[in-house]
């Protein structure tokens, strides 16, 4: 009897253990895009190892009246990316296939979600 109620407390606790010790689920890699800078010129915003299920705003464009819109992405992670032309992920929207995915200047977008 002893060694059976042991074996469920450990079983329990490992159960417990195991549900607080998983990581966070995340697109390994990098997502790249373009923006114009406070100068006007080029800039190469980068998402490292985004977390997966999570709407991200581009925080260089994340303003539509004072910023034009970030282009040029490139999926280099290990998830598929859905871009949006909205901040919130919000507004028309196209997904890039893991690790090769990009789209030209004409891509425009303002966030991006990781699946």
């Amino acid at each position: 009897m002893r060694l059976r109620q042991a074996a469920v407390a450990i079983a329990g606790t490992f159960a417990l253990v195991s549900a607080f010790a998983s990581p966070a689920s995340a697109a390994h890699g990098e997502f790249q895009y373009t923006y114009v800078g406070i100068i006007g010129q080029p800039q190469i915003g980068m998402l490292h190892d985004p977390p997966s299920g999570q709407c991200i705003t581009l925080p260089e464009v994340a303003n539509p009246s004072a910023s034009a819109p970030a282009h040029s992405p490139r999926n280099r992670t290990s998830s598929t990316a859905t871009v949006f032309t909205e901040p919130d992920c919000e507004g028309d929207w196209f997904t890039l296939r893991p690790h090769t995915g990009g789209g030209s200047d004409r891509l425009k977008l303002r966030s991006v979600v990781f699946s």
